[in-house]
């Protein structure tokens, strides 16, 4: 089982010594942050934690589930999954970053050109402007790696604008 979160990253420049792939997740969160002119995020190590005993037990359902906000504390989460070994972190926070085609600023969740706030939600929870921490694992099943992102404070609330 591969496993990403760290044990100790308060800052990103900790984060690339301690576990590179977890820096590239941050970074690529970031870069799509940056693009929409939103703070970047800090990595949580709590969060961190919290999404590999997620991605672990993804792993060993081999299917994706979200957690419910009880099990999340509340936390946003956002999941991926594809064949085992054949992702970047950049291609795995990319696919949420997809989404970007048919988003539109304003408030949730009148914020697809889809009419489905659900076609965007996970590119909305990436860049939420009141969100201040992310922590990320990917953990390995029979076939798939299964890549769950905790945020906090969570974001896609209803009637509160993203950026």
């Amino acid at each position: 089982m591969l496993a990403i979160a760290a044990a100790s990253l308060p800052q990103a420049a900790r984060a690339e010594r301690t576990n590179p792939f977890a820096e590239r997740l941050l970074n690529a969160h970031n870069a799509e942050r940056s693009q929409m002119g939103v703070p970047p995020l800090k990595w949580s190590p709590k969060l961190a934690g919290e999404a590999q005993q997620w991605a672990k037990y993804l792993a060993g359902q081999g299917r994706m589930i979200h957690a419910d906000r009880n099990q999340r504390a509340n936390a946003g989460e956002n999941l991926w999954m594809g064949s085992a070994g054949d992702y970047s972190a950049e291609f795995m926070v990319g696919a949420f970053a997809a989404e970007k085609r048919h988003f539109r600023n304003g408030t949730f969740p009148n914020i697809s050109r889809t009419g489905q706030w659900r076609d965007v939600g996970h590119y909305s929870q990436v860049i939420w402007r009141g969100t201040q921490e992310v922590g990320c694992a990917v953990a390995r099943g029979a076939r798939d790696d299964f890549l769950v992102c905790r945020y906090w404070p969570a974001g896609n609330f209803y009637g509160q604008k993203v950026y």
